[in-house]
């Protein structure tokens, strides 16, 4: 009895166990030379950023709210008449309001200790910015 083989009679096409690299190689490296040659030729993006003068008249009236280490709130208001007293988060937006005669256009100044949770200021400039208050900002130290 004979037996039947695959290869018996004619020479089939045996399937490719391997990936021909080098067209792909080519492709690669004809990328590379492209970036590599358009690249210097692309100018970087310029941002304009804006510029900050000094103000032409310095505000009357400025409120400072003090957050200690414990956070503890206080409002100071700078003006003509000085003024000091306690707060709390619940009560800044009153007690800001009282001391610059409902007036939302009056500068209010966050000055906070370092070592303090971020959360509770950007809590205090939240509670203000949604009661309307819009000249909010924060103090800062400048390093020598």
């Amino acid at each position: 009895m004979a037996s039947i083989s695959p290869r018996s009679g004619r020479k089939g096409r045996r399937a490719m166990n391997d990936i021909n690299m080098v067209p792909f190689i080519d492709v690669m490296l004809v990328l590379l030379i492209i970036f590599m040659v358009t690249a210097p030729l692309i100018s970087p993006s310029v941002i304009d950023l804006p510029t900050v003068g000094k103000a032409s008249n310095v505000p009357t009236q400025v409120v400072q709210i003090e957050i200690s280490k414990d956070e503890k709130i206080t409002i100071k208001s700078t003006g003509t008449v000085t003024k000091s007293l306690p707060s709390s988060l619940g009560n800044l937006v009153r007690d800001v309001r009282e001391l610059t005669a409902n007036s939302t256009d009056a500068p209010v100044v966050i000055s906070a200790d370092r070592s303090i949770k971020y959360e509770t200021v950007v809590k205090a400039m939240d509670t203000l910015q949604r009661a309307g208050i819009a000249r909010v900002g924060l103090s800062v130290q400048l390093t020598d």
